[in-house]
């Protein structure tokens, strides 16, 4: 395992269902020695339902309650919600900026057949995804801009 650096560090981990975040965050977190927080994960271990918006955002709540205090204490976080909208992202950014870290931005992304391909395949929602869905999400995710992209720090730990 190593270290991704001096000081704390928030690694934002943003895309679509199927894009490869869960594998993405995994692979940085065994690797920095991070914390990740996924909420997918926490409402799987609840029995909650995953389209449960409300209980969602309380569990994200949660999590970014506990990722500023393991932030002030100087270690890495990842944050794993998806993010698709540019205000959560900056949210996530200023907070982790106002305790001193340095903040990274990973977007992952990939055709919609692949998305839809890889949902299906892992099947792990209770509720299957339509491709119609997927589509309508597509529309609503904003993708990070070059200018967006330019408010983080370069990452030092893509290549995982």
């Amino acid at each position: 395992m190593e270290r991704s650096g001096t000081g704390p560090r928030l690694i934002i981990v943003c895309g679509l269902p199927g894009s490869g975040k869960t594998t993405h965050a995994k692979l940085l977190e065994a690797r920095l020695g991070a914390v990740r927080f996924a909420p997918d994960e926490w409402l799987e271990t609840l029995s909650l339902d995953l389209y449960d918006e409300g209980r969602r955002e309380k569990i994200e709540a949660l999590q970014w309650k506990f990722g500023q205090e393991l932030l002030a204490l100087g270690l890495t976080v990842i944050i794993e919600w998806g993010t698709w909208g540019r205000s959560e992202r900056d949210t996530l950014r200023l907070g982790a900026r106002a305790l001193g870290a340095a903040v990274e931005l990973h977007c992952l992304s990939a055709p919609v057949d692949v998305l839809f391909d890889r949902i299906e395949r892992r099947g792990m929602e209770k509720l299957r995804i339509e491709r119609d869905q997927l589509l309508r999400w597509v529309e609503i995710f904003q993708v990070p801009t070059p200018q967006e992209m330019a408010l983080f720090d370069k990452s030092s730990t893509l290549g995982v």
